[in-house]
C-alpha cells in the first residue's frame, strides 16, 4: 500500500482542523496556508471528506469547515476510504493454468488477505483524536526547543 498525496494532505489537513476548530469552523485557505497545500487541491480533498460525512462546511465569505463527528469517532480507515476508495492491496489474479492456480491462491490467502486484515485492524484502531493528541504532544516538545 502506498499513501497518495491526496491521503497524506487529507490526513494533515484533518489533524489541523481538529486542532484549530475547537471554537468553531476554520477557513480552508488557513488550513492550506499552514500546511503548504494548494487551496484548490485541498478543496478537492475536502469535497471527498464532505461527501463521506467526515467534515461539514459553512458557505459564504465567513465560511469554513468543521468536523462532522467527534475526532475520536473518525478512524484512519474512514479517512483513507473517503480519499482513496479503498486501502486494501489488490487481489491476486487467479490463473486458469492449474499449476499457477495453487500458487496464486497461496499468495492471496497467506499474504494479501492477511496484510489486508492486519491493515484493517490497525487503521480502525487509530482515530483522528489519536493523531491530534500525538501532534500536540510533539508540537509542545518542539516549541520548547531553542538553539544558540
Amino acid at each position: 500500500m502506498k499513501l497518495s498525496n491526496k491521503s497524506r494532505y487529507g490526513l494533515r489537513a484533518l489533524v489541523d482542523l481538529a486542532v484549530n476548530s475547537k471554537d468553531g469552523h476554520v477557513a480552508l485557505n488557513l488550513i492550506a496556508e499552514r500546511n503548504g497545500i494548494s487551496p484548490q487541491y485541498l478543496e478537492q480533498v475536502f469535497a471527498s471528506l464532505r461527501k463521506a460525512g467526515i467534515v461539514k462546511s459553512i458557505k459564504g465569505p465567513q465560511g469554513g469547515y468543521f468536523l462532522a463527528r467527534e475526532a475520536d469517532q473518525i478512524t484512519a480507515a474512514d479517512i483513507l476510504e473517503a480519499l482513496e476508495g479503498t486501502y486494501y492491496l489488490e487481489e491476486e489474479n487467479i490463473s486458469e493454468i492449474p499449476a499457477q492456480t495453487g500458487i496464486s491462491v497461496a499468495i492471496q490467502e497467506l499474504l494479501i488477505n492477511r496484510i489486508n486484515h492486519e491493515m484493517d485492524i490497525l487503521l480502525n484502531d487509530i482515530n483522528l483524536a489519536d493523531l491530534e493528541n500525538y501532534y500536540m504532544e510533539h508540537k509542545l516538545i518542539s516549541d520548547d526547543m531553542y538553539y544558540i
